[in-house]
């Protein structure tokens, strides 16, 4: 069985607030990519994403995106595979938005299930951030992992 998941959070801002928190560099450069974040997510481009506490831009596919409703992005993982994450937005009143992520695509190994582990709890740890950061200002991932 091939690693796959999906993890989910409900953040209470309206929905385009929500999806452009995370197509705006800036914006995601608040609470995520604590290096910073190069390029607005636009389907075809290639934008970069770096973290202090894992230095070194990573180069970050952008594969889909319909406003206010879904971005498919691809990423190099651990081992050299690339993987797809598949983020949706769902307005589930107007001042509250569920946002769902899956990642998928790692070898059925040791090392892949490992790696998806890992990416797992990184984009939990993302909808945490995001979700602190848009109701509250607060910067939840500074000096979290280091």
């Amino acid at each position: 069985m091939e690693p796959k998941f999906t993890v989910g959070g409900r953040i209470a801002r309206p929905l385009a607030q929500v999806f452009e928190a995370v197509a705006d560099p800036d914006s995601l450069s608040h609470y995520f990519t604590t290096g910073g974040a190069k390029g607005r997510l636009v389907a075809g481009t290639t934008v970069t994403w770096d973290f202090h506490d894992f230095p070194g831009a990573f180069p970050v596919k952008v594969q889909q995106v319909d406003a206010n409703e879904r971005i498919v992005l691809q990423w190099e993982a651990e081992g050299g595979v690339w993987t797809t994450i598949t983020m949706t937005f769902e307005a589930i009143d107007p001042d509250r938005t569920l946002v769902r992520i899956t990642e998928e695509g790692w070898p059925d190994t040791e090392a892949g299930l490992k790696a998806s582990y890992g990416n797992c709890e990184g984009w939990t740890g993302m909808l945490c951030a995001m979700k602190v950061w848009l109701e509250h200002g607060v910067k939840l991932r500074q000096g979290f992992y280091k």
